[in-house]
């Protein structure tokens, strides 16, 4: 038990974007920004903040600070037009939405927090914004024909490789 307490709060907070680390939007739009926060030990005072880097220079985009496990921060600061913060501490969530994107709002964004009941230490998430014209349309056609192939293989139908039947 004393091992695995210890295994857990060597990394008692971390920050994560997610799944995917980056998202490719058209400019005009609206796109979220995710970013949730786990702890084994629990929260106390969690400052958090998101940063947008502008050729080598942090910009403060948002930040505030969660006072306890599941109770939502007093007050979230924005620092930039077409910022919302839409996160809930509820679900351990802080992330933001940009509306009304440019091609400016592209870039590097970091979702950083200290638990101060980790006596200092900081942690971050990375998550990259992509702004495009247009999406771009992707021809799966040929993936389509292969899970096809792959699915009447695997059904043993006609033109198919598999082992012929044994009598």
């Amino acid at each position: 038990m004393v091992l695995m307490r210890g295994v857990c709060c060597v990394h008692a907070l971390e920050m994560s974007t997610g799944k995917i680390p980056s998202v490719e939007a058209v400019n005009g739009s609206t796109v979220l920004l995710p970013c949730t926060y786990a702890s084994c030990i629990g929260i106390t005072n969690l400052y958090f903040k998101w940063e947008y880097n502008d050729n080598g220079t942090m910009q403060k985009v948002a930040d505030s600070v969660i006072p306890t496990d599941y109770v939502e921060p007093n007050k979230v600061n924005i620092y930039r037009e077409r910022v919302e913060y839409v996160g809930s501490s509820k679900e351990n969530n802080i992330s933001i939405l940009l509306w009304n994107i440019t091609f400016e709002d592209a870039g590097v964004y970091t979702c950083f927090g200290k638990n101060p009941k980790e006596k200092g230490k900081n942690h971050s998430a990375i998550f990259t914004l992509y702004v495009v014209e247009e999406l771009k349309v992707v021809d799966n056609t040929l993936t389509i024909i292969i899970a096809s192939w792959i699915d009447n293989t695997d059904n043993g139908l006609s033109g198919s490789k598999s082992a012929p039947k044994k009598a």
